[in-house]
C-alpha cells in the first residue's frame, strides 16, 4: 500500500446494534434531510455516556463520507450508519468496486478533497473494500474523544 492509499480494510460488523439506518442518495438534498434525521435520532434519551462533540464528530465523518460517495461514486450510492455501544459506523457504498479512494496531496485546501484526511482524523477506524460488487468506504465515529 503506497502512502497515498486509503487502508484497504473491510467494514467491522458490530455485534451489538442498537439502531441502524439506510438511505439510498439520489440528489444532493437527499444529504441534508438525512442529516437533519440522523441529528434527531444518533442517540437515545437515556445514553448519558456521549455527548454533542461525539455526535457533531458523527454528523461531519457522516457528511464527509455520504457526499464523496455522491460526487465521486457510481450510482446507486448508499449510506448506512449503525448505532453501537461504543459509536456510529457509516458505511458508503457505490457501484464501482474498483475506484479506490485516494486522499488528495499538495492540493489547495480551496479546492476541495480534504474529506478522507478528515474522516482519518475523525475516526476510530476507517477503511475501503470492494465487496458483492460495491465498494465500501467507512469510518467508525466513537462515542467518547479520540484525543
Amino acid at each position: 500500500m503506497s502512502h497515498l492509499s486509503w487502508p484497504m480494510l473491510t467494514p467491522p460488523r458490530p455485534l451489538e446494534v442498537w439502531r441502524s439506518w439506510n438511505w439510498e442518495l439520489r440528489q444532493p438534498a437527499d444529504l441534508t434531510r438525512y442529516r437533519r434525521q440522523l441529528r434527531l435520532e444518533a442517540l437515545p434519551a437515556d445514553r448519558d455516556d456521549a455527548d454533542e462533540a461525539a455526535v457533531e464528530r458523527l454528523l461531519l465523518a457522516f457528511e464527509e463520507l455520504t457526499s464523496n460517495g455522491v460526487r465521486h461514486g457510481l450510482p446507486p450510492v448508499w449510506t448506512t450508519v449503525t448505532a453501537t455501544s461504543t459509536g456510529w459506523l457509516i458505511d458508503v457504498t457505490d457501484a464501482d468496486p474498483r475506484d479506490e479512494p485516494v486522499p488528495a496531496i499538495d492540493r489547495d485546501p480551496a479546492h476541495g478533497g480534504l474529506g478522507l484526511h478528515l474522516i482519518a482524523r475523525l475516526c476510530a477506524a476507517h477503511g475501503w473494500a470492494p465487496e458483492d460488487g460495491r465498494k465500501h468506504v467507512w469510518g467508525f465515529v466513537s462515542l467518547t474523544s479520540e484525543d
